[in-house]
């Protein structure tokens, strides 16, 4: 059973691990370094805990140690309780969702690994938005995507904000890092995947016309916000895709043509399953 330990100073170095998560690029250094995230609200601590992620610690204001008892009382961590004002103190920001963990990270997969047994699967190139990351991850999750392959210079998907985004389907959807970019994406046609690159360029087909879902196996290549995908990622995929648009709208953002277009790559096995 965690110990319940009320902390009235918000310097305590018992709370380190919460300090300053409004600083992004703080946290984006400190938080892999140190081999920690933090899961932000009741469901989302639930999520990462029955995934199998190990807590360091909780911050709890006093309202919610009642909410979350059951998972108290099976942890052998601290559970630190604190006003709502110290929360804000040590945190940087409103925590109106009240209840706070410390996670340890599991060591990554490689992208061979996550391959072997994929049939669809996520490729994102220079994805930093937190926002759109988790919103990709929920969709990949909610559409049966099988894995997320990113580029090395996307973004965290364990940062605080991707897991609120995604309601913690991060840690339920398979991920791995390309060690390098664009090279990286030959390993993936190797293990035997059609590379799809999704963009609004006329030149390419409409996901209907490609039929991503009778293929065996394909990897469906998404860009950045705004950018998209750059003129190296274009070239190493196999074949152009798009959504088409009407009333003169040229795109959706990331997140939402991410989530059309997993519906349209994953349909076909959904129906097998079925």
């Amino acid at each position: 059973m965690a110990d319940l330990i009320t902390v009235d100073d918000p310097d305590d170095p018992r709370l380190r691990d919460y300090t300053g998560l409004t600083d992004v690029e703080l946290r984006r250094k400190r938080e892999p370094a140190e081999g920690l995230f933090i899961a932000e609200g009741e469901k989302v601590i639930r999520r990462a805990k029955e995934t199998g992620y190990e807590m360091r610690s909780m911050l709890l204001s006093a309202k919610w140690v009642d909410v979350m008892r059951d998972v108290i009382d099976e942890l052998p961590a601290p559970v630190y309780a604190v006003s709502p004002e110290l929360a804000e103190r040590v945190t940087g920001y409103h925590v109106h969702r009240g209840a706070l963990a410390s996670m340890q990270r599991k060591p990554l997969p490689t992208a061979a690994d996550l391959l072997q047994s994929a049939r669809r699967v996520v490729v994102m190139e220079s994805v930093n938005d937190h926002t759109n990351i988790g919103a990709i991850f929920r969709s990949a999750a909610a559409l049966g995507m099988d894995a997320v392959l990113l580029s090395p210079d996307c973004a965290d998907p364990l940062y605080r904000r991707s897991v609120k985004v995604s309601m913690g389907a991060v840690f339920s959807v398979p991920y791995a890092r390309l060690e390098t970019w664009p090279k990286g994406l030959e390993s993936v046609r190797e293990a035997g995947f059609t590379l799809l690159a999704l963009t609004p360029d006329e030149k390419a087909r409409t996901l209907e016309e490609a039929a991503p879902h009778r293929m065996e196996r394909v990897a469906l290549m998404l860009g950045a916000e705004g950018d998209g995908l750059s003129t190296q990622a274009l070239v190493a995929a196999d074949e152009w895709v798009r959504i088409p648009m009407s009333h003169g709208v040229d795109s959706l953002n990331v997140g939402a043509a991410a989530a059309v277009a997993f519906y349209a790559v994953a349909s076909g096995t959904r129906s097998q399953v079925g």
